[in-house]
């Protein structure tokens, strides 16, 4: 017995833009996510995230992964991993920020000489440090590369650099519509081209809030469809930040029959990123170099 399931086929007004970084394409959707509807060929690409500086925030079981806590050395291993880009942290505090910034030159001089992979270059979640480090990050890349996030606090520090340099901007609004279809105007109309973003819809991590992050990820990738050309933009998502917010997934003080601490964690950041690849992101930042392989042989 044959279905007939023309009924679930259906025409979008615009494609998702396309954003490039190199010969890598972010975007371009023509469906929901994982259809072949309207000749849709688009997939979404995978990231893998390190922290510049080691602090607690960033698991010690992740480190063994790579055999290593040396920032460049996990560097080096990671050009032959299946990510498509490395994102690299640069997670100083108000003690470390003035340090990290007077040796950031020779910094980026070996990043240079080891990396081949489009880089995402991330500041420190904190908005008074990233005005500073942002536009110096935007001004030591050699290579067109993304740089996460502007908020409406710090986009017009930060925005000037990047417009310049002609880099990607992530700009992260708190799981709003409005607020990322306002903020993506605010910059447009500075001179960021609309080419050159990706909505950041500041998801919630899996159990606290992820339902929040898909409905406003599937809401965005919808108005840019029916036409919205303020909202068409790709969607980057860091769920490897948020997946380790959890207790179930950086804690091992559980009973027995929670299961090994490390597989835990692992299909805890699967979980969280599978969602949200099937709610439509195109750029997915995760912590874990296993996630990427089990979501691409998903896929």
């Amino acid at each position: 017995m044959s279905i007939d399931l023309s009924f679930c086929n259906y025409k979008i007004n615009q494609q998702i833009r396309t954003v490039a970084i190199g010969d890598l394409k972010i975007g371009s959707d023509a469906s929901l996510p994982l259809l072949s509807d309207n000749n849709n060929e688009a997939k979404p690409v995978f990231a893998i995230e390190i922290p510049f500086l080691q602090d607690n925030f960033y698991p010690d079981f992740l480190y063994k992964q790579y055999g290593t806590k040396d920032f460049f050395q996990i560097l080096e291993k990671l050009q032959n991993s299946d990510a498509d880009l490395i994102s690299i942290k640069f997670n100083a505090n108000e003690k470390t920020i003035e340090p990290l910034l007077q040796k950031l030159p020779s910094v980026f001089s070996r990043i240079d000489d080891i990396n081949t992979k489009p880089l995402i270059l991330r500041g420190a979640n904190n908005t008074d440090i990233d005005k500073i480090l942002l536009p110096k990050l935007s001004a030591l890349a050699k290579e067109q590369s993304i740089i996460a996030f502007a908020d409406e606090f710090s986009y017009e520090d930060i925005l000037p650099s990047i417009v310049e340099r002609n880099h990607v901007l992530v700009l992260r609004t708190p799981i709003d519509i409005n607020l990322a279809k306002e903020l993506n105007i605010l910059c447009i109309d500075k001179g960021l081209s609309p080419d050159r973003i990706l909505i950041d819809p500041d998801m919630g991590g899996l159990g606290y809030g992820i339902e929040y992050g898909y409905s406003i990820i599937e809401r965005i990738k919808q108005a840019g469809f029916d036409g919205d050309t303020m909202l068409n933009m790709p969607i980057a998502a860091f769920v490897g930040e948020e997946t380790y917010k959890a207790k179930e997934a950086k804690s091992n003080k559980f009973d027995a029959n929670w299961g090994d601490f490390y597989q835990r964690a692992l299909m805890w950041e699967i979980s969280a990123a599978s969602a949200i690849v099937t709610a439509g992101a195109n750029l997915i930042a995760v912590w874990n170099i296993e996630t990427i392989k089990t979501l691409k042989e998903m896929i």
